[in-house]
């Protein structure tokens, strides 16, 4: 069975960081885009994207604070944020746009979501 699984959410005070990861399991042979979007209330957006050559894009508003990596293979994805924000609250969820294994071809795949809570 296919799964993204996400891991490292947590409550976080303004100005800390966290790492989130998310590992994709299953018989996967290729994924192509691997990312991280947030849903806060009414509000769902793109955090951050790598492609399979390691392309990287961002959104505005966390440029400079969070970098998004790939390791094994291109199977697990991380993110690492800094100088975390209340505004960065929400729910994180890993996101694969084509997921390619021995009998199917997967797109728009989500992982279940980890929350991530900044506050003091």
């Amino acid at each position: 069975q296919v799964q993204l699984v996400e891991s490292g959410g947590g409550l976080v005070q303004p100005g800390g960081s966290l790492r989130l990861s998310c590992a994709a399991s299953g018989g996967i042979l290729s994924i192509n885009g691997l990312g991280w979007y947030r849903q806060a209330p009414g509000k769902r957006e793109l955090v951050a994207r790598i492609s399979s050559t390691g392309s990287t894009n961002y959104a505005d508003s966390v440029k400079g604070r969070f970098t998004i990596s790939r390791v094994n293979a291109g199977n697990t994805v991380y993110l690492q944020m800094n100088s975390l924000k209340p505004e960065d609250t929400a729910v994180y969820y890993c996101h694969a746009d084509r997921l390619v294994t021995q009998g199917r071809t997967f797109y728009n795949y989500w992982g279940q979501g980890t929350q991530v809570t900044v506050s003091s």
